[in-house]
């Protein structure tokens, strides 16, 4: 793995036919870095993420992940990253241990490592009373950070979260990203999507996505005084205003 990015990509096409989902994509990211990935929905964020993960090529341009090419080391790439989002991230008829156990076979842990990362996370999360329980009988908050923990069980290179904290209280995000800086202070790096524009504040640097194309990409503060904005949701504002794809 590039000892300076955990992400580097030029000049990234996606095109489906004749709509051009992504349109010239350049930017890195460094290791250890939060980063976030901001834009409307029809942006162009999921198309992108999906490249970034190795389940969909790019129609041109370069990158990698975690070291590996994007256009030829997909299979790569999925070994080094975890990944979790709000639409599906946990088995919901399984139990909490059920699912970490599932997670880690997935990743390719040994028995040993899956029971000692098992106990270490029931022990973080305050979850040990839960471990037989079934996913869909525990509250969203501790769902959002049990499919975290299961997503970085592997220790991966890069974590890619999808609207992770969508539908949970204010507290309960501001716990999650808790997980989140600690995973970062490890050396992990984060790529984050959210529609809180108030998370921005919380990443090391966002980009904001408009119709396929990056329009801003720097630290919320620097950001902000670029604009002349208070807030995070005021500088996407400015910045998406004209966008002719997405609400």
């Amino acid at each position: 793995m590039n000892e300076k990015f955990a992400i580097s990509v030029r000049n990234l096409v996606k095109r489906f036919g004749n709509f051009t989902a992504v349109d010239n994509l350049s930017f890195d990211v460094a290791r250890g870095e939060i980063f976030g990935f901001l834009g409307a929905n029809g942006a162009g964020k999921t198309t992108a993420m999906r490249m970034l993960c190795g389940l969909s090529y790019p129609t041109s341009g370069s990158g990698t992940v975690a070291g590996f090419d994007i256009m030829s080391q997909a299979e790569y790439i999925k070994r080094h990253i975890g990944y979790t989002s709000q639409k599906f991230s946990l088995y919901e008829e399984l139990t909490v241990s059920e699912n970490l156990t599932l997670f880690s076979t997935i990743y390719g842990m040994s028995d040993i490592e899956i029971k000692k990362k098992s106990e270490e996370i029931f022990m973080t999360l305050e979850m040990a009373d839960m471990r037989n329980t079934l996913v869909k009988d525990i509250p969203t908050g501790w769902k959002q950070k049990l499919a975290f923990s299961a997503a970085t069980m592997h220790s991966p290179d890069i974590v890619f979260l999808d609207e992770p904290t969508g539908g949970v209280d204010p507290v309960t995000r501001r716990r999650f990203w808790e997980l989140i800086y600690e995973a970062s202070s490890r050396g992990m790096t984060i790529f984050v999507t959210t529609h809180y524009l108030d998370e921005a504040e919380y990443c090391n640097r966002i980009s904001i996505m408009v119709d396929g194309r990056i329009k801003a990409l720097d630290s919320p503060e620097n950001l902000k005084k670029e604009y002349n904005c208070a807030t995070m949701d005021e500088v996407f504002r400015i910045v998406a205003k004209d966008a002719k794809r997405g609400d």
